[in-house]
């Protein structure tokens, strides 16, 4: 997948999900209460959450092929489900934008290294 540059580290990988997964929730909480106006952000912040929530108990991320092949196959899907949202169709967009951005930075093996809270 990569030019052998530097070598798949799928602790690093992990600890990206684990960290962007508190993040998320966090962001979720702060727009709940901003209230009506923030609604887009929480349902984006939700969409993270539930990627680094798929991403994080798959056994895939050990291998950067096989990782990838799962984020594509998240991806195809239809629907994601999902409730206390505001917006089903948002979400899902939100959802799938944050899966591409994944697949660009896993093809790319980049980014995993940018752990702080916001990107």
């Amino acid at each position: 997948m990569t030019d052998g540059s530097k070598p798949w580290d799928a602790a690093l990988v992990r600890r990206w999900l684990e960290r962007r997964h508190a993040a998320s929730r966090l962001d979720q909480a702060a727009a709940d209460r901003r209230g009506y106006e923030a609604r887009d952000d929480f349902d984006k912040a939700a969409a993270e959450e539930w990627v680094c929530r798929a991403l994080a108990t798959a056994d895939c991320v050990n291998d950067q092929a096989a990782f990838a092949a799962w984020l594509k196959q998240l991806v195809a899907q239809e629907e994601y489900p999902a409730t206390g949202l505001h917006d089903d169709i948002r979400f899902e967009r939100h959802v799938r934008t944050y899966l591409r951005g994944l697949v660009k930075m896993t093809k790319a093996n980049e980014g995993f290294e940018k752990t702080l809270r916001h990107q």
